[in-house]
């Protein structure tokens, strides 16, 4: 049984990980006892504290878990589950608030009828509780009465505790929810009943030129004094970064046609052409089943691929052939027309050599001139040694990634909210090249200042005029169609986008505006809506179909419609009702005080040191 707990133990109680959190918090930091709490706080829910080492340590129990499931997580996936793990605090400390303040409890006879009456799925599945391949709830009760058993025991008293708890609120929270006959028919039809439409758009960034629209300087001024508060922005980090590219040059492709050539001869001079491309090959797909491409159709391949592959007599081995992916040793087994079967070894282009050697001085160069100081010179300098261009990151706002251009770059914007001006972060590796940053401030949330945002309130201020003229096309289509041209006539002559959708229903429609989904289904087959306006663009619907719901099936269905109806909205109650209490709760998060840049941790260390040499 020991064993079985081994395999089983974690899956079991990690469906608990939420409710053993309440515990947790009450027991671990000594609020539950007599012991003195000693660690600081990482942030408070209504005036509650929560302890920082507990908060860590549920942290680093998660990520332990995600990388035991799906490998080694970059710096922002850690972020992501550091703030899963502050939700769970949160909900947790939010639910137990609600329970008490409710006079929920869970009495002893509760938990212990549940526990014997109700066993955890995940032990219902085990093979230890089985009879005739049915879980045998006799096996269940006996193990109940085990030493083992009583190892687990408080555990599972605590999650049947939260469960009990949990099921009170949320029928106190859904008691009402009722669901009437009209109501539950609205909801059939949304299912069911479909329409088929045209639509013409409007697209004012599209529709009209920027050659259409003139801007004096002085309506850039007025157009921000009167917009301030669309110009809002969260807090957002202004960064400089060196680089170092890292693209194969003409070396590392020499080097794999070596490579390719050398493969060629290996299977030339009789080694199997499956097990070399499940060696070399860096067709992952292909090289599990030995470069074993099946059937594709002329075209469907790189240019230069097809070329060879559709005149390459059969069952003879290619020169290596190159294409954007590097380059292919080719064997056509089969070919009919403008379809072939064959396999290929793909050599990629990598850099290699000489090459690698010297990308791997200037990181290590890198590394140690500019990476993880305080200094800001320390860019300067490493841009000097190098002979790099520093160049300018785009603005990243708190929560988004760090661009340049349109690469995204990982990490950079966790570290960047977390740095002091003038500060440089680790070397961050992509694909393409290897970068070291430069925090070079930080801008508070709020409303910029007009000079700072010039080119985004222009830009704002075209879009506005666009509006204006897209307005005007409008007008245009709908005297054109009321004249009696068709909708794709007057939209085709006015070089509008237009397009047929459909069938669809109102839960599933191709477009997520609600205002024209409601349009759509207002209107009868072969008629024709004015003007759209929303905010996305200006849009006129023609009906080219429009398909009633079943009210005969509707009745057939009532009571098992009703049955799933009422789950739902019971569900959908729960989820508004956490998200109101979330909402209304006084949340202080302090988390930022635990993660220090490494530049920061290594200058604490380094004067921690020095005090201790000074003693």
């Amino acid at each position: 049984m020991m064993q079985f707990f081994r395999k089983y133990g974690a899956p079991v109680f990690a469906a608990a990980a939420l409710l053993l959190i309440v515990w947790m918090l009450w027991d671990l930091s000594g609020l539950g006892s007599s012991g003195v709490r000693q660690s600081t706080d990482v942030g408070k829910v209504n005036g509650s504290a929560i302890d920082s080492r507990l908060y860590q340590e549920v942290v680093r129990q998660s990520i332990d878990q995600q990388q035991r499931q799906g490998g080694t997580l970059d710096e922002d996936e850690i972020e992501q589950v550091r703030n899963q793990v502050w939700d769970q605090f949160v909900q947790a400390r939010i639910l137990t608030t609600e329970y008490d303040r409710r006079h929920l409890s869970a009495s002893a006879d509760e938990i212990a009828d549940a526990i014997k009456s109700q066993p955890p799925q995940e032990l219902m599945k085990a093979p230890e509780f089985q009879t005739d391949s049915q879980f045998d709830m006799a096996k269940y009760q006996r193990w109940l009465q085990s030493g083992v058993a009583q190892q687990y025991l408080p555990q599972l008293e605590e999650q049947y505790r939260q469960e009990i708890l949990r099921s009170k609120l949320l029928r106190v929270v859904t008691a009402d929810v009722y669901l009437s006959d009209p109501a539950l028919w609205q909801k059939f039809r949304d299912e069911h009943e479909q329409v088929k439409i045209e639509l013409a758009a409007i697209i004012p960034r599209n529709a009209v030129p920027d050659s259409a629209v003139k801007i004096a300087p002085d309506e850039i001024d007025k157009y921000y004094a009167a917009h301030r508060d669309d110009f809002k922005r969260p807090r957002t980090a202004y960064l400089s970064y060196v680089g170092i590219p890292r693209f194969a040059d003409a070396s590392d492709s020499v080097a794999a046609r070596a490579r390719a050539e050398a493969v060629r001869k290996e299977i030339a001079d009789g080694a199997p052409f499956a097990e070399v491309a499940k060696r070399e090959s860096a067709d992952s797909a292909s090289a599990t089943h030995g470069g074993d491409l099946g059937e594709w159709k002329k075209g469907a391949m790189d240019p230069a691929f097809d070329a060879v592959a559709f005149s390459l007599p059969l069952h003879t081995l290619s020169q290596p052939v190159l294409t954007n992916f590097g380059y292919h040793i080719i064997e056509v087994s089969e070919r009919k027309g403008a379809t072939a079967k064959g396999r290929h070894v793909l050599i990629p282009i990598e850099i290699t050599g000489t090459h690698r050697d010297h990308l791997d001085a200037e990181a290590d160069s890198l590394e140690s001139l500019a990476a993880n100081r305080l200094d800001p010179a320390a860019l300067d300098t490493v841009a000097r040694v190098l002979g790099l261009k520093i160049g300018k990151a785009n603005p990243a706002q708190e929560g988004t990634k760090v661009q340049l251009g349109v690469q995204v770059v990982p990490e950079a914007g966790i570290w960047a909210f977390r740095a002091k001006p003038g500060e440089t972060g680790k070397v961050v590796e992509t694909p393409y090249a290897m970068y070291v940053f430069r925090l070079d401030s930080v801008q508070a949330a709020g409303i910029p200042p007009v000079a700072q945002i010039r080119p985004a309130v222009e830009m704002a201020l075209r879009d506005d005029k666009k509006w204006a003229g897209a307005r005007l096309i409008g007008k245009d289509l709908q005297k054109r169609v009321s004249e009696g041209s068709s909708l794709t006539q007057a939209a085709t002559a006015l070089h509008l986008a237009h397009q047929e959708f459909g069938p669809f229903t109102r839960i599933n429609p191709p477009f997520p505006n609600p205002v024209l989904v409601g349009t759509a289904f207002s209107l009868d087959t072969g008629k024709v809506s004015g003007i759209i306006d929303t905010k996305e663009g200006l849009y006129m619907i023609r009906s080219l179909a429009h398909i009633k719901a079943d009210s005969a099936e509707f009745t057939k269905k009532l009571d098992e419609l009703r049955g799933k109806a009422i789950t739902a909205a019971r569900q959908e109650r729960v989820r508004n009702y956490v998200t109101a209490l979330k909402d209304a709760a006084k949340i202080v998060d302090q988390r930022s005080q635990l993660y220090k840049t490494d530049a920061q941790a290594e200058a604490a260390a380094a004067t921690q040191n020095a005090g201790k040499k000074g003693v």
